[in-house]
């Protein structure tokens, strides 16, 4: 018998957890800077005991997603290959304690002959057909290495990544156009929109990208404005790439992800008039709660 849940998104850089009653509700939440990067070898069981012993006992059940399933987290969880859902993704976990502990499994796909992967967004995406109470959608979820995301049935069907956040950190600060770039400028709405409706120009993001060079030796792109212009260059490019399959269709899209990033993209979306809802990375919890009642459905129930 279970009577809590305790939801944990283990990622790159970061650390997070959320203590839920038997009913979905968020009890409690903490978020450390501890992400698997700053775990050394072997020592993910001890960070865990002393960031959450204290709300762990014998009738919590833990369910750990995102990448202390991968080769350099707590303990591989190997793919679960698309189309997935509860049912695939419940075969598949690797349980540091039966019962008790579950790492959850990321996902793997293939793009014609291409694999692609992705490591907790899986569990955003379930929990927001739970929130919606959904079964068919698309999804963006922006971050360093974007997903775009097609849901059949509540089954991830298929995705693929993008890589525009860790481009955006290379070409504003490690190119030639960090040298007229304040990487951390406030957003600019309109220079934002110029550099979206730019990258759909014919030319393409090589070509593309030097025009914030060029556009700041003829001083019409202050280093405040450019960070803008590129971050609409590489956004208007991930959309036209990635929507291009999707044209036409009448399945809705939201947008997964923190409120900046998300402002960005749906404004991005707007200009194209393509229509998307938001909601915050917090149906995390509702994801990994919605497994916990997949699993255990006597004891996780909808009061």
């Amino acid at each position: 018998m279970h009577h809590k849940l305790l939801a944990i998104d283990w990622g790159t850089s970061s650390l997070r957890g959320a203590l839920m009653s038997n009913e979905g509700a968020v009890l409690d939440k903490r978020a450390f800077p501890q992400g698997i990067l700053q775990v050394a070898h072997g020592q993910f069981q001890n960070v865990f005991e002393q960031r959450f012993g204290d709300w762990v006992n014998g009738q919590t059940l833990c369910l750990i997603s995102g990448m202390a399933g991968s080769r350099q987290g707590w303990r591989e969880a190997p793919y679960c290959p698309c189309p997935s859902g509860f049912e695939d993704i419940s075969q598949h976990l690797q349980w540091i304690e039966k019962d008790r502990t579950g790492i959850v499994p990321g996902l793997s796909t293939f793009n014609d002959t291409t694999p692609d992967v992705m490591r907790g967004e899986e569990i955003q995406i379930f929990g927001a057909l739970n929130t919606l109470q959904i079964d068919t959608a698309q999804f963006v979820l922006p971050g360093t290495h974007s997903k775009w995301a097609q849901v059949e049935e509540a089954k991830i069907t298929a995705f693929k990544t993008f890589m525009t956040g860790e481009f955006y950190a290379l070409l504003s600060q490690h190119s030639i156009l960090a040298k007229t770039c304040l990487p951390d400028a406030p957003w600019k709405k309109d220079i934002f929109l110029d550099g979206v409706m730019q990258s759909q120009k014919l030319g393409g993001l090589l070509h593309h990208a030097f025009s914030a060079r060029s556009l700041a030796l003829f001083e019409k792109l202050n280093p405040a404005q450019s960070s803008s212009y590129i971050s609409g260059l590489l956004i208007g490019e991930e959309i036209k790439s990635a929507h291009s399959n999707h044209a036409g269709s009448k399945t809705p899209l939201f947008i997964l992800g923190n409120g900046q990033l998300t402002q960005r993209y749906a404004c991005a979306l707007e200009a194209f008039d393509i229509q998307a809802q938001s909601l915050t990375d917090e149906v995390t919890w509702s994801g990994l709660w919605a497994l916990a009642h997949h699993l255990y459905p006597q004891d996780f129930k909808v009061s």
